[in-house]
This record gives structure tokens, sequence and C-alpha cells, in this order.
């Protein structure tokens, strides 16, 4: 079995994220114009839990990230559609340039604190 076997086949994007559904409409688009406007992007299919449908993380180069909701179905079409890698989170991990991501933008956000106090 593949890393992306368990994705492919199904319905096309649209239909909603209701149980079991796909991407639709904004969200669909949101998605599109994401990988448009950003360099070097993989999708990380993330399972279903107990309180969200699947959802897709997008990660770019630069370890800039987005998440949504797609459902089984729309994550069946992920790959094929935006014409981007995907693999399955359980069994890649998230890369490290995520990680590394999040760390700067806190740092950004603690010196951006720092200087409103000091601006007062």
């Amino acid at each position: 079995m593949g890393l992306l076997d368990r994705f492919r086949g199904g319905a096309a994007w649209g239909g909603g994220t209701s149980r079991g559904g796909s991407v639709s409409g904004p969200d669909a688009r949101y998605l599109a114009d994401w990988v448009r406007t950003h360099v070097g992007v993989e999708g990380y299919i993330e399972p279903k839990t107990t309180v969200t449908d699947v959802t897709v993380v997008l990660i770019a180069a630069d370890g800039e990230w987005t998440r949504r909701i797609v459902g089984e179905r729309g994550a069946q079409r992920l790959a094929k559609d935006l014409h981007i890698p995907v693999y399955d989170v359980r069994k890649t991990g998230y890369p490290q340039r995520m990680r590394d991501y999040d760390a700067r933008k806190r740092v950004e956000r603690q010196r951006e604190m720092e200087r409103d106090l000091y601006d007062l």
C-alpha cells in the first residue's frame, strides 16, 4: 500500500465539508490561492478526530503553514487538483521547517510586545 493510497479515488472537490464530504467553494479557492502564492508547498493530511474531520496542513518552503478541514473525499483529490506532494502526517510527521517558522514568529511577537512596552 502506497503513502497516498488511502486518499486516492472518490469525488471531486465540492459538496461542502460535512461528514465525509469534500472541500467546497471558499475553502477550495483559499487552498488553491495559498498554493499559488507560496513556494515549495507540500500537503500533510491529518486524520479525523473526535473533534474535526480530516484536515490538511499546507506547508511552504519557508515553513509558513495553513490548515483547513477537507474531509475524506477532499483529501483524496488534493494532490491531483493542487499539483503538490501530499503526505500522511501519521507516517511522516511534520517537517522541521514548520516548527522553525513557528519559533521565529514567537520571537517576533515577543519583540513586538517588548517594543510596544518601551513606547509607552
